[in-house]
């Protein structure tokens, strides 16, 4: 049977939560379990996904989302993005340009269209025949840019304008479930140590996915400690590379398992005296903090991004490798249970936080800073993101287990 437990209103109460084994319901036997994902492209954008991708991007999404949700629905009513409505998906920047002209456009095709957009799907895509004239538009478009990098902001911005319009009034701004299954008001906040700071780099076929767990970390520590940076938007890339050059490479670290090179791990890190003194809630403007970027993304679309990082540093400093760390005491994530990765080498964004966190507690010089606390925070988001997941496949009759798709690197 599945256990119902009430909601933790502490961290301590959250942390005994997660001690708590809630056995798994078994798959309706009507209800065949689904099945290992395919090979995805590592192409970081093209005009059209592959069969094969989409496939693989239904299979990855735990809760595929079958209702279409219109345009006009909820906030906004059928209008254009504001940019308070942008800031309330989790973001503190203004609304990209690239994003409010997608919008808009789509918009204006369904004025002229005169009749009403509909969504549906992993990523809401677009649905019925407004989806083939604006699949014609857009293709158009992209065959007229001729600048790789002009492609890629172009993609970015479509994606995330199509998610943007078809979450209207069905996705809470905050969790990012449907408002049904919002798990906003179990989320216990907690603050981060003010002498680091998270970088969530996402991939956009990744923003607003339900079963996303980089957006936990913004929902515990804030967007301003967690801070949301779009892959292929310029005005969220530029701000996280201006808090690098502010910062100074020596405070930089990309948490990646790149192969091509030995990583570094947490022990190797050097905290400099300056930031050892700042206490967990007073900070000198003066002191930036230590930037340590995640990114976001399946594990196909993470190379993409990891090579626009390398390109970016590479003419920014010079150097040919990023500085990637790697974690020593990394295990398998709650997630498993409904998103399986590749490899056992590799979790989830959120555990991934979680572990560099109790990493960085061991450290003698920041015993002090109460990373087990930030890090025990991050678990419990996980079992509570968990807990809402499984409830809505239970609800809906769906299969809560998936098939292993650990292959490789064991």
């Amino acid at each position: 049977m599945l256990v119902l437990l009430p909601p933790a209103s502490s961290i301590r109460a959250l942390a005994f939560h997660r001690r708590l084994r809630v056995p798994l319901l078994a798959p309706p036997r009507t209800l065949p379990r689904l099945g290992a994902a395919p090979a995805r492209s590592i192409m970081a954008f093209s005009a059209e996904p592959a069969s094969g991708e989409e496939k693989a991007e239904a299979e990855e999404e735990s809760l595929h989302t079958t209702a279409a949700a219109g345009a006009g629905a909820g906030d906004g009513d059928g209008s254009e993005v504001s940019h308070e409505e942008w800031r309330r998906w989790g973001t503190s920047s203004p609304l990209p340009a690239a994003v409010a002209a997608v919008v808009r456009e789509l918009l204006e095709m369904e004025a002229a269209a005169g009749e009403k957009m509909r969504f549906g799907g992993v990523g809401s895509k677009l649905k019925g025949d407004f989806k083939d004239m604006e699949d014609k538009k857009h293709r158009a478009v992209y065959e007229t840019l001729g600048d790789s990098d002009q492609k890629l902001q172009y993609f970015s911005a479509r994606q995330i304008g199509c998610r943007l319009l078809g979450s209207r009034g069905y996705l809470c701004q905050k969790c990012w479930l449907p408002t049904e299954d919002c798990m906003c008001t179990n989320i216990v906040p907690c603050n981060l140590w003010r002498g680091m700071k998270f970088w969530l780099y996402m991939h956009p076929k990744d923003f607003l996915r339900q079963n996303n767990t980089g957006k936990l970390l913004w929902q515990v520590f804030g967007i301003q400690a967690a801070q949301l940076c779009l892959f292929g938007i310029q005005e969220h890339e530029d701000i996280m590379w201006d808090a690098f050059h502010r910062s100074g490479k020596g405070k930089i670290s990309f948490l990646y398992p790149n192969k091509s090179i030995i990583p570094k791990s947490v022990k190797d890190l050097k905290f400099d005296g300056s930031s050892l003194t700042s206490d967990l809630h007073e900070m000198s403007s003066s002191d930036e903090p230590f930037n340590f970027v995640l990114l976001d993304g399946t594990w196909s679309n993470s190379a993409a991004l990891y090579r626009r990082l390398k390109e970016r540093w590479t003419a920014k400093w010079g150097d040919e490798d990023i500085p990637c760390i790697s974690l020593s005491t990394l295990s398998a994530s709650v997630m498993h249970k409904l998103r399986p990765q590749p490899a056992w080498d590799r979790t989830c964004t959120a555990a991934a936080a979680a572990g560099l966190l109790w990493e960085l507690n061991l450290l003698p010089e920041l015993s002090t800073y109460e990373f087990e606390k930030q890090a025990e925070a991050v678990e419990c988001s996980l079992d509570i993101l968990l807990d809402a997941l499984t409830t809505r496949r239970v609800r809906l009759g769906r299969s809560i287990t998936r098939k292993q798709r650990h292959n490789r690197n064991i």
